[in-house]
């Protein structure tokens, strides 16, 4: 499942989600701190897993 970071715009707390898609898509994240739905996505990093080809 993906993770998500975000930044609440009511308290300014950061946090870490993992969702489904279908969860990312219907937009109902709460913040943990204050639990307000004002939260706005950041960029973040990611890697992917490959296999090893010999």
């Amino acid at each position: 499942m993906p993770v998500y970071d975000y930044k609440c715009k009511e308290c300014g707390k950061k946090f870490t989600v993992t969702q489904t898609l279908k969860d990312y898509d219907s937009k109902k994240t709460k913040c943990p701190k204050c639990g307000s739905r004002k939260v706005e996505q950041l960029v973040s990093a990611f890697f992917a897993v490959t296999s090893k080809k010999s």
